[in-house]
């Protein structure tokens, strides 16, 4: 083959020189890596611009730290890299890095000259939530547990201080592991949720931070533990309101109290049917944000949903023992302001043995609604005025016995309550309308556009889920004979000409149709240094994102069984698994994202949260050696890192 020209050659070394992105997008493919790739005969390829085009491309994974280097699981750790193949044979070989935005507890500029505090906790009022567990300490509440992160880009972006291009991040910040003194303070704090404003150099993909917005949330009634989220195909962030407070019995429930008494100064005043809903978010051009709540969607435990490609289907995450599969279609493209709400209904056959076909799904009509009304009826209505909810036997045929968050529950809905119920008590009426509400927490979704495949991860498969655990009911479909604690990922195919219960047709084309078994964990008795699931392969998956460039779906867990929590690239093609990423010890994977090409180049966010969150059972061989090294790396445990990962220029070699 011909060499390349200097001057190409000159100008690949100077984008690669410095490469921190994942070269896959337009510009560093199509342009770059045609011109300068090295081929297996070891010549170089043709110029710039006559070169072979990208064909394909493959994760080569890393080994699980260990104690042999204590620092290395008391960080991210990143020893992964990306293998690209051109269509002429030749490859290039990309060291993957981490790269944080920031560590929450830091002070980040506010666009405006000052400085705001990442993750801090503030009121309805937008005043700051003061810890004052410990006298003269006291300070602004911040979160150590960022979670859902959403990258995107505005056709007309005006925020000063920008020398690339602007590219915006919407972080979402679940919660915070505890206070001051170390007492646990888990969903006591209203979630706060920020636009960032990034300079992408235009060279090189790099991007940093130029301007941190903390969203208003307070004409939404505040944000109520913010987990997963993703992002629309209409460019918006969809956020999440997971383990909705019980209304049914929330007198009993200290920690609503706790996190009214933050939000509104008085543990009387939050009412529990705000919260169980789905956030959107809009980002403006100047780096703000505006934040909408969706109420027609099911009251339910929402952790992270996907819209297809219809712009109208929405399937749904529910983390939660009992949960369900659930599907929202709205009725305008776009806009998740009105719609009808379904539950899946389980055929024979579920089983979580990737060998197998696994289970028909059928889907069951909750009711139509539009957010207004269901937003009215929360304000209005009592939990009473619903349904009355018994936790013993009342020995009343009109009450219909369901399971609720692993318990017994004696319902009775009252008359005309039908769509209060739907919508605001959303797991109870969905189990009396015959839904398989047999899951055990149904975390992350996402889709594979070219098969039409749905992925859903269950973090765990225990408890209703296997017969005579917590909460299992024979009416769900689901009668496993023993638990997988270390849970698994189910594919759903997905179809159109679907009807519901009373024969009516689903305007949809992208229903789940069937359900079978993808990835499982593997539980193990506890390993040499303290692994309850086998370190080699996936466990407790929580987040997940495909991409459609590398035929990839990527995987973050949030696992008790794992000594340190990975990200995993598994492709659907290849089957091959590979461990990209590896999370500081007692930190779960969040905040996953992937944008195949954002101005020529790829992006996979990923955040942490709450390192050193030590179990005994789990960490008791190496808490004592990476505690103090976790405590200095993150702020004594109090911070944590809201990132994305790279290609580090180390690992490129050029013909």
């Amino acid at each position: 083959m011909s060499q390349a020209t200097p001057s190409s050659r000159r100008q690949a070394l100077k984008i690669f020189a410095s490469l921190p992105m994942l070269p896959l997008g337009a510009l560093s493919v199509s342009s770059l890596m045609a011109g300068c790739a090295t081929p297996a005969g070891g010549a170089a390829s043709a110029a710039a611009g006559t070169g072979s085009p990208f064909a394909s491309a493959s994760f080569v994974g890393m080994a699980a730290p260990s104690l042999a280097n204590p620092a290395a699981m008391a960080t991210t750790l990143v020893n992964s890299s990306l293998q690209v193949k051109l269509q002429d044979g030749s490859t290039r070989a990309f060291k993957l890095a981490y790269k944080p935005f920031f560590i929450t507890g830091e002070q980040v500029p506010d666009g405006k000259g000052g400085t705001l505090l990442a993750g801090g906790y503030v009121n309805i009022l937008n005043k700051p939530i003061i810890d004052k567990s410990v006298s003269g300490k006291e300070r602004q509440f911040f979160s150590d547990c960022p979670d859902g992160t959403s990258l995107l880009q505005l056709a007309n972006p005006k925020v000063p201080g920008i020398k690339g291009k602007a590219v915006f991040a919407v972080v979402q910040f679940e919660y915070a592991n505890a206070d001051q003194s170390g007492a646990d303070a888990y969903g006591t704090l209203p979630s706060p949720i920020a636009v960032l404003t990034l300079d992408q150099d235009q060279a090189t993909g790099a991007l940093s931070l130029v301007k941190y917005h903390s969203v208003n949330t307070s004409e939404a009634q505040g944000m109520w533990i913010t987990c997963g989220s993703s992002l629309s195909p209409w460019n918006t962030h969809l956020s999440s309101e997971e383990y909705e407070p019980d209304a049914q019995f929330i007198a009993d429930n200290k920690q609503f109290k706790a996190f009214s008494k933050n939000l509104f100064g008085d543990e009387g005043v939050a009412n529990p049917y705000h919260y169980g809903h789905l956030p959107e978010v809009t980002v403006n051009p100047d780096g703000t944000g505006s934040l909408v709540k969706h109420f027609c969607l099911g009251r339910i435990s929402h952790e992270l949903v996907q819209v297809m490609p219809d712009n109208r289907t929405v399937l749904m995450g529910d983390d939660a023992t009992n949960s369900g599969l659930f599907v929202f279609v709205a009725d305008k493209e776009k806009s998740l302001s009105a719609g009808t709400l379904y539950v899946a209904k389980l055929g024979t056959g579920f089983s979580i043995n990737p060998a197998d076909v696994g289970a028909k799904l059928s889907w069951i009509k909750l009711g139509h609604a539009t957010s207004a009304e269901i937003e009215k009826m929360a304000n209005t209505l009592k939990p009473s005025d619903i349904m009355t909810v018994l936790k013993a036997d009342p020995l009343d045929a009109s009450f219909t016995k369901v399971f609720h968050s692993g318990a017994a529950n004696w319902i009775k809905v009252k008359p005309g309550m039908e769509k209060a119920a739907a919508f605001l008590e959303t797991h109870r009426y969905a189990y009396l309308m015959g839904g398989s509400m047999g899951f055990s927490k149904m975390e992350g979704t996402t889709v594979n556009v070219k098969d039409k495949v749905a992925y859903s991860a269950l973090q765990n498969i225990q408890d209703s889920m296997v017969k005579t655990g917590k909460g299992w009911n024979a009416a769900s479909g689901i009668a496993l004979d023993k638990a997988l604690i270390a849970g698994g990922i189910m594919a759903s195919a997905l179809n159109g000409g679907q009807s519901d219960q009373t024969g009516a047709a689903i305007k949809s084309e992208w229903m789940p149709t069937a359900m079978r078994a993808l990835l499982v964990g593997e539980d193990i008795a506890p390993d040499a240094l303290g692994n309850l699931a086998n370190p080699d392969k996936v466990s407790n998956p929580d987040n997940l994102k495909f991409s459609e460039k590398l035929r990839t779906l990527f995987i973050g867990e949030d696992s008790g069984t794992h000594v340190n929590n990975f990200v995993w690239a598994y492709n659907v093609d290849t089957k091959q698994l590979s461990r990209l990423m590896s999370m500081p010890s007692g930190a779960e994977a969040t905040g996953l994202g992937v944008v195949d090409d954002m101005n020529g180049w790829m992006y996979i966010t990923s955040n942490f949260q709450h390192p050193g969150d030590w179990q005994p059972k789990l960490h008791g061989k190496v808490q004592a050696t990476l505690d103090p090294l976790v405590r200095a790396n993150y702020n004594n445990r109090f911070g944590a890192a809201v990132g994305y990962l790279t290609a580090d220029h180390t690992g490129v070699k050029l013909g």
